[in-house]
């Protein structure tokens, strides 16, 4: 967890204020509209702090830095497979965007957005449209790699550290395509989190206030460099139990390790694991299942919606992350768990033939 927000430091108000105009600069705004006029202001036919800290050299040079970082965003527009099983929860077609990675244009997104994908196009901030295939979709991380099949003449971003992410610092998140969009950010979290759909990261990066267009944004630090991609709107990012809503965003130091393996594989081998076919939400200690996947594991082991998940192979589940992490821990991704499931007042065991996940998706004719 990183470092409480209830009081701002002089100091840190003035890089936020900075960080508002190197945004705006970046965005080809004016200082002026960037940080409003108060009535008093107005009247003096003087030069405004905001003015001076405009033409300031080292707030210049960082507007450069980030109008390179919003150039190398790209909008992402994922068409699905017939058949798909994500097609239920994610849609036939899916939109978001992406951040071009190296000379080769390689992109990295959130990778539900290109999950069984049978199309995938990619569109430039100057509107330009080109086709791409997809390189990786990694289970583990989360992140999916697409390659274009033309040249789009997009520059990369380079990649930062998430792990040294400073939250007295401005972060900006940026959008792709040509309606990309770019707006200042705090992290206000790092911490471990558990998605509903059988997903488990460590580091996850949460920021303030949150953005609707956040699959596959990118959030960059204020030396243009990327440090996440966007995931998800979350109720309470600044901790669990204190409302507030903001975005997750996976930490590209997830994707280093396995960059190379995604490239040659598809997926890093954390990916081959074990999969039940369940969403399951946690509440004070309990996790209950909330949707169980068609023809899944879990389907044909007789769980329904509501069931609690109380023992995972005789051990105690108190939260998602120990579900998970129970899950895979063994070696073979498909083999046979006993589930001991709360069911009103009775108590029965299920058991259930995991699979491989990767298996289960859908894949575009002729890969």
């Amino acid at each position: 967890m990183l470092g409480s927000r209830a009081s701002f430091p002089s100091s840190l108000l003035r890089r936020l204020t900075a960080g508002c105009l190197f945004v705006a600069l970046a965005c080809g705004l004016s200082a002026r509209a960037a940080v409003p006029d108060t009535p008093a202001a107005a009247a003096e036919p003087r030069a405004t702090p905001a003015s001076d800290a405009a033409s300031d050299p080292a707030i210049q040079k960082q507007a450069r830095v980030l109008r390179h970082a919003a150039a190398a965003m790209v909008g992402v527009r994922a068409v699905a497979t017939p058949q798909a099983h994500s097609t239920d929860t994610l849609g036939p077609v899916r939109m978001g965007s992406g951040v071009v990675i190296d000379k080769d244009g390689t992109v990295l997104t959130i990778g539900y957005l290109i999950m069984e994908a049978e199309r995938v196009d990619l569109e430039t901030g100057t509107g330009k449209v080109v086709p791409a295939r997809v390189v990786a979709y990694d289970l583990a991380t989360g992140f999916g790699l697409l390659k274009p099949l033309v040249p789009m003449g997009v520059e990369p971003a380079p990649l930062g550290a998430s792990g040294a992410v400073d939250e007295t610092e401005p972060h900006v998140i940026v959008s792709g395509g040509s309606e990309a969009e770019m707006s200042l950010a705090q992290v206000v979290a790092r911490r471990p989190f558990s998605g509903y759909w059988e997903y488990h990261i460590e580091d996850a990066l949460f920021t303030v206030p949150p953005r609707v267009d956040h699959s596959g944004a990118g959030l960059f630090n204020r030396r243009g460099e990327l440090v996440g991609i966007g995931s998800l709107i979350v109720m309470e990012a600044a901790s669990p139990g204190v409302p507030e809503p903001g975005n997750m965003f996976v930490p590209v130091d997830l994707l280093k390790p396995v960059l190379a393996e995604l490239r040659t594989r598809g997926a890093s081998a954390r990916s081959t694991r074990a999969w039940l076919g369940v969403n399951c939400i946690e509440q004070q200690g309990l996790v209950r299942v909330v949707r169980v996947s068609a023809d899944s594991p879990a389907e044909q082991a007789g769980v329904e919606p509501g069931d609690l998940i109380l023992k995972l192979d005789g051990l105690p589940i108190n939260s998602l992350e120990a579900f998970y992490k129970k899950l895979w821990d063994h070696a073979q991704a498909e083999r046979e768990v006993t589930l001991e499931i709360g069911r009103g007042a009775s108590v029965q065991s299920k058991t259930a033939h995991t699979v491989d996940r990767m298996k289960t998706l859908r894949r575009a004719v002729g890969i």
